[in-house]
């Protein structure tokens, strides 16, 4: 018989979750206070390896967290959850200690809230920097500002609905700014997203960003582009297909982009830290990298 500790099994078993396992993903993500996100879950199960430990009671999940694998660089752990009433009773830890068994000498980046920064601390993970997140709706500029940036006397950027044919393209710039080939991830995006548009500079694609929907709103991620000012003109275009609020995860790195979504109803309403084990930083170019996919991916 298994040992009992405030009244739960210490020997409950992790599996690896499925697409099956949707609906309880996103029971948990309720269950503490999160949107329920079926829309990304379904990404993310997908795309990663996620694991779960049962209610022993057989309510769903009691707990659940994904990594998602770039090869050979790195992995991103994201939707560390446990369930309210089995709150601070070592599943998160066990949880991680299994992440960390299986991938071995990978290294590992995650987004931490302050909850569970002390864990992640414990394991060996280290912070090295942090993201805000923004949130309003967006509010155009009187007389939209001319896109400048790039090298004296070149060609502004222009912005444009992304095609399929741009894939190849997005793939390879993605690489340069991520430190890795995401292209099970990136093959997604177009299905994923609501709006996708790409900036383009003498014909060379040089920036990327989408819309996907949340819980009744519009997330802006990834947004990788070469300099602000392209980064803005992604960033006003996107706004200009939608009417929902918007929300983004910004790299507080920078600072410009953050003070201009403010002033374009973009209040700052939380920040998360950003956290690796086994590598000094995250991999790749981060002034590229304005605001990632989703944090639960990196």
């Amino acid at each position: 018989m298994p040992s009992i500790r405030r009244g739960l099994p210490d020997d409950l078993p992790i599996r690896h979750l499925t697409r099956g396992d949707l609906v309880a993903c996103a029971d948990l993500s309720e269950d503490r206070g999160w949107p329920r996100d079926e829309h990304r879950w379904s990404l993310l199960l997908g795309a990663g390896t996620a694991y779960g430990i049962d209610d022993p009671g057989g309510k769903g999940l009691a707990a659940a967290c994904v990594v998602t694998s770039y090869v050979p660089s790195h992995a991103a752990l994201g939707m560390m959850l446990v369930a309210e009433r089995f709150a601070r009773r070592g599943l998160g830890r066990r949880l991680l200690l299994q992440v960390l068994a299986e991938h071995g000498e990978t290294p590992l980046t995650l987004f931490a809230t302050d909850q569970g920064r002390p864990l992640y601390e414990g394991l060996g993970f280290t912070a090295v920097g942090s993201v805000e997140r923004s949130v309003g709706r967006f509010l155009p500029e009187s007389t939209p500002a001319q896109v400048t940036g790039g090298t004296p006397g070149s060609p502004a950027p222009t912005t444009r609905r992304a095609t399929a044919r741009d894939l190849p393209a997005i793939v390879a710039l993605d690489a340069s700014v991520f430190g890795a080939e995401r292209t099970q991830m990136l093959a997604r995006l177009p299905a994923f997203s609501d709006h996708f548009r790409v900036a383009e500079r003498a014909g060379e694609l040089v920036g990327f960003a989408a819309l996907w929907p949340s819980d009744g709103s519009h997330v802006l991620g990834p947004l990788v582009a070469p300099d602000t000012e392209t980064a803005k003109a992604l960033v006003a275009s996107l706004a200009s297909e939608t009417d929902l609020v918007l929300r983004t995860e910004i790299d507080t790195r920078h600072t410009e982009l953050r003070d201009w979504l403010a002033a374009r109803g973009l209040a700052a309403v939380s920040r998360t830290a950003v956290m690796t084990r086994g590598c000094q930083d995250v991999p790749g170019d981060w002034t590229r990298r304005f605001a990632p996919l989703t944090v639960a991916t990196g």
